[in-house]
């Protein structure tokens, strides 16, 4: 079978089941042609964006087919949301976010913003002007709360990086999002039911999870084949559970939007679980009632 695992967006719990929150429009996926202050070793952008969206293209030309994308989809009235998710959509000068945000925000099917970027790839400026936009939602590639596993995959900075960029952006009433892989090098399952704790204590509005996809050509990839005992690869089973474990631990205010990720089958160097979106939201479910849980009960 394929391995597809669902791109769960707006989850919320109701009591019995997850469920799709109402999002407050469709995201089109844009690529402004940015790029990063380093690349991670588990990192290739293109597993991770759809056909339509590359920086040869306008952003308004990439909204227009990113409207159609959707249309062929049954997905369609917007209102939509310019979605700038690949590399660091801050990692620029201010005069070229202006540019490349005002485009977006000009096409009139657009109500705002969701802005993917790194934690260090803001300053007090750039925070000031995208609060200034009021219609905007920043989400920080955080990816890990322990600084080893930050060093071992290149990231660049440290966790008090990512707090401090989070802090200061909640504090200009920016909603934020945290993402989160689940699956990093050296990492296990007690420590990141431990560092649930660090991301309760963050000023976030949502969190995204997904477990970690090894990606062809990618030197985590090459890590993974000389040093497989670094690496916790769960079933799908052990991984729902793992979601259910995380999910009691955090705290009931956060949204969760993503718990589980997909990339054409042609990027991954090891296959995935085998199962459909709605397979996955199916055995969650059952999961958290068949354990008679709830977010937030452990939190």
């Amino acid at each position: 079978m394929i391995p597809i695992i669902p791109y769960l967006c707006g989850m919320e719990w109701n009591g019995k089941r997850y469920h799709a929150a109402k999002e407050p429009g469709l995201k089109l996926v844009l690529d402004a042609g940015f790029s990063c202050p380093g690349r991670c070793t588990f990192c290739d952008n293109a597993a991770f964006h759809p056909s339509y969206s590359t920086p040869s293209k306008s952003i308004t030309q990439q909204l227009e087919e990113g409207i159609a994308f959707h249309a062929a989809r049954g997905r369609t009235g917007g209102p939509y949301l310019a979605y700038f998710q690949s590399f660091s959509n801050t990692f620029a000068p201010l005069g070229r976010l202006r540019e490349v945000y005002a485009e977006a925000l000009a096409h009139p099917a657009v109500s705002g913003l969701v802005i993917g970027t790194r934690p260090d790839c803001v300053d007090a400026e750039k925070l000031d002007y995208i609060a200034s936009l009021g219609c905007a939602r920043m989400e920080y590639g955080i990816e890990s709360c322990r600084d080893e596993t930050l060093r071992r995959v290149q990231r660049g900075h440290g966790f008090a990086c990512a707090e401090q960029a989070v802090r200061e952006t909640a504090a200009r009433g920016i909603p934020v999002c945290g993402h989160f892989i689940l699956g990093l090098p050296g990492e296990t399952r007690e420590t990141l039911l431990e560092d649930v704790s660090r991301i309760n204590a963050l000023p976030l509005d949502s969190v995204k999870f997904h477990q970690l996809q090894l990606l062809k050509g990618t030197p985590m990839a090459g890590e993974f084949a000389a040093r497989p005992e670094d690496f916790v690869r769960w079933t799908l089973d052990g991984y729902i559970d793992l979601l259910v474990d995380i999910l009691e631990r955090l705290r009931p205010g956060i949204a969760v939007g993503r718990l589980a990720a997909s990339v054409p089958p042609r990027f991954l160097a090891v296959p995935g679980w085998g199962v459909k979106a709605a397979e996955f939201s199916r055995l969650l479910d059952a999961r958290m009632v068949g354990r008679d849980t709830w977010q937030g009960r452990k939190a």
